[in-house]
């Protein structure tokens, strides 16, 4: 038969190797952190201690080619990776394989040219840069790129960027950005209106506004950026002119799934957890996990990371395979996000107060799933492009099959 639903034996190996590295080296640094909490010269210590031995362990930038350093996985065996990575809260840092410098590693290995690749690409896979994508506006729906309004026009050797972006994930402390801005007035199509271009940090007429807060609290490194009279080489250019869009999507949607691969880590974890707590937790004459309202929440909770493990490894397999993999991650994406945050509640609910409080780290998991729900994508957006392809389907074929992961059943 075909169907195989277990990893090879090398997978196998790294998988179980990533989990080895997690509680033998990044656990305990990350203990170590938060006995010191706040003190930056503790945070940087143990992070250098854990990306070094990453690197000593052979698990570092799993998702990137052998030719930059890294270990080569496909996206079925950084599914392995990235769930087990994901149950520290350093993880997918420890390993060089954390948003957004991942995907932007693996748009400029695609798009860059040999310089942009040995000005950018190298030292981040080396760790010894950080990025951001600047895409996001405040005054356009983030989930349509064609309204975008930074705008970039060309002046003799440099583009002259003006615009304000926001929700910069880490852009406070980025050596560059590949930033989003529209190039074309009247293109053809709508998606043919923006181009991407590389920013070297700090530059003159870049400026960090400010760190937005959100319901995670301060200081979680999301930006508010306003751009004026910003000077770009013309070699900055990455991708063709008008090529803005088509480099977003092909970023965004592995980066999609590879958001889904540490989600599944973490709905995990919390189920664990949930667990844990029923078989110790003693009230009203018998155990928390021997009582039906309990079991039921165990039940729906497990049905549901099920669903999430079989959703997140048949996209990552059409990936590999070069399939069209659209419908397949939107609705992973939409489906984990959504069970992320339900399974994070129901532990929230079996631990009562000690859930909601920070003596566990349900508390900032919940807040951390809520993103979830519209970042890279909002679920509508999600819903109504599954809903389009599913139609379409129907309409060509007769039959919503193929738009339903086109499976031999």
């Amino acid at each position: 038969m075909a169907i195989d639903f277990s990893f090879p034996e090398d997978v196998e190996l790294v998988r179980h190797k990533v989990r080895q590295f997690m509680a033998e080296v990044v656990r305990p640094c990350e203990e170590a952190i938060e006995k010191h909490d706040g003190d930056r010269k503790v945070l940087v210590e143990n992070v250098i201690k854990m990306r070094q031995a990453a690197q000593e362990w052979g698990l570092w930038l799993p998702h990137m080619p052998e030719e930059y350093g890294g270990m080569g996985l496909g996206h079925v065996a950084m599914a392995a990776v990235a769930a087990e990575a994901a149950k520290s809260r350093f993880g997918p840092f420890a390993l060089n394989a954390q948003a957004p410098d991942e995907g932007n590693m693996h748009t400029l290995h695609h798009w860059g040219t040999p310089e942009q690749k040995k000005k950018y690409l190298v030292p981040l896979c080396n760790g010894r840069m950080r990025s951001c994508f600047a895409m996001t506006e405040p005054e356009v729906a983030g989930s349509d790129p064609t309204l975008i309004q930074t705008r970039a026009v060309l002046d003799g050797d440099h583009w002259v960027i003006d615009g304000h972006k926001w929700f910069i994930s880490g852009a406070h402390g980025a050596q560059f950005a590949i930033l989003i801005a529209r190039t074309e007035d009247d293109p053809e199509v709508p998606q043919a209106c923006n181009s991407a271009f590389l920013v070297d940090l700090p530059s003159e007429g870049w400026e960090n506004v400010r760190d937005i807060h959100t319901m995670s609290g301060p200081s979680h490194n999301h930006c508010e950026i306003r751009i004026t009279k910003l000077r770009v080489p013309k070699e900055n250019l990455l991708g063709g002119r008008g090529d803005g869009h088509r480099l977003g999507q092909y970023r965004l949607g592995p980066a999609r799934l590879a958001h889904c691969m540490r989600w599944i880590g973490q709905a995990e974890t919390a189920l664990n957890m949930m667990i844990d707590r029923s078989m110790k937790r003693y009230a009203h004459g018998s155990l928390l996990g021997e009582k039906q309202g309990i079991q039921w929440m165990i039940a729906d909770s497990t049905m549901e990371l099920y669903q999430c493990k079989l959703m997140v490894l048949h996209a990552a397999y059409k990936i590999d395979r070069g399939e069209d993999f659209k419908s397949e991650v939107s609705m992973a994406k939409h489906f984990v996000a959504n069970a992320l945050g339900r399974i994070v509640d129901r532990a929230i609910q079996v631990h009562g107060a000690l859930g909601y409080s920070t003596d566990t780290p349900l508390a900032h998991m919940a807040t951390q799933a809520r993103w979830a729900r519209f970042a890279d994508g909002a679920d509508e957006v999600h819903q109504w492009r599954i809903a389009q392809r599913a139609i379409e389907a129907y309409t060509k074929t007769g039959s919503v099959g193929p738009a339903a992961g086109d499976l031999p059943l």
